[in-house]
């Protein structure tokens, strides 16, 4: 379970810093049907596109922590549940969006559980070689 949280966490801060990167580069290009939204949606998007890499540099900067923080990994996953939130707010108020926008909104809902049941994985690990003990298989 501690690698699969490292590899996941990992994953999720490369995708993030890309998606990041790839927002301020590209501006109203990166967002689907967002081509023709204006300089304001452009500064915006520019603006979270840099947030977002940021983010991204936080789940990187747990994920090469030993033990992974629980904390941070909660704290982190809450943050991008946050996002899902968000994401259902806007369904419910302005209409259904870009049909890529609902599988980024299905991706948000569904890891941050896999991340929440991941979270002590590694510190229990090292805490059981600290005592000498094996590690328990399965996080609680």
């Amino acid at each position: 379970m501690s690698t699969a949280l490292k590899v996941l966490a990992r994953i999720m801060g490369f995708s993030c810093v890309a998606i990041g990167v790839l927002h301020i580069v590209a501006g109203n290009a990166a967002i689907p049907g967002g081509e023709s939204a204006g300089p304001t949606i452009d500064s915006l998007g520019r603006f979270f596109g840099a947030i977002f890499a940021g983010y991204g540099l936080a789940w990187l900067w747990a994920a090469r922590q030993s033990p992974v923080p629980a904390a941070a990994v909660r704290a982190l996953a809450a943050i991008f549940l946050l996002g899902a939130a968000g994401r259902l707010l806007s369904l419910a108020t302005a209409g259904q969006p870009h049909s890529f926008q609902i599988v980024l909104l299905v991706i948000e809902l569904a890891l941050p559980p896999v991340y929440f049941w991941l979270a002590t994985a590694d510190e229990k690990q090292h805490a059981a070689a600290a005592s000498g003990a094996k590690a328990d298989s399965v996080p609680a």
